[in-house]
């Protein structure tokens, strides 16, 4: 019955379970056809057939966009870390963004995370959230993406198309370079207010 109540608006899904448990969470471009998908096929995973057969009720979040979507379900699955979320994902690690310590730090993401080396969050269990979350940092603050910079202090083509404020060759001072890296990772930290 509640399938036919379902919005047809981006937003995130939470399945329960008999026990009133968080199962699974999920987003949607369309919160009905999404959550409608689970019920209307057969499933060839037994994971996920072991997921619909455990389903009691179904609780909604709408939300404006699909990046909205992607920022709550990535807050919910850390919040209530559902079981059939890790159970259903192929890879054995997640994701982290990782923050060097260096004089010019660079962003960049890691399976193999480092504390001793590296400022690390995360772990993020959708890598598509994540990746979405680097593009628009990336976008917003020219960061630098190299691992070294080059001997002749040139700047690359990063610097050319904007994506990098090119420390490498003294364009952009110590400090100035630090407030871009502390935006960026109070964007990381899901402080996207300012």
């Amino acid at each position: 019955i509640k399938l036919k109540i379902l919005p047809q608006k981006p937003g995130v899904y939470r399945f329960l379970d008999a026990n009133e448990t968080v199962i699974y969470v999920g987003k949607a471009k369309n919160l009905k056809k999404r959550v409608s998908s689970y019920f209307n096929k057969k499933h060839e995973a037994s994971k996920l057939r072991l997921l619909v057969s455990k389903i009691r009720d179904i609780q909604t979040t709408v939300v404006d966009s699909e990046w909205e979507a992607l920022l709550l379900e990535n807050s919910l699955i850390k919040q209530y870390k559902p079981r059939y979320n890790s159970m259903l994902k192929d890879d054995k690690t997640y994701p982290w963004i990782a923050v060097t310590r260096e004089q010019f730090p660079r962003i960049y993401t890691t399976r193999n995370p480092d504390r001793n080396r590296d400022d690390l969050f995360g772990p993020f269990a959708s890598v598509r959230y994540m990746n979405t979350l680097l593009e628009t940092i990336f976008q917003l603050f020219p960061i630098r993406s190299c691992r070294s910079f080059p001997k002749d202090h040139m700047p690359c083509i990063q610097y050319q198309i904007k994506r990098c404020a090119a420390p490498c060759a003294n364009l952009i001072s110590q400090k100035d370079y630090a407030e871009n890296i502390r935006k960026a990772v109070e964007m990381i930290k899901g402080n996207t207010r300012d």
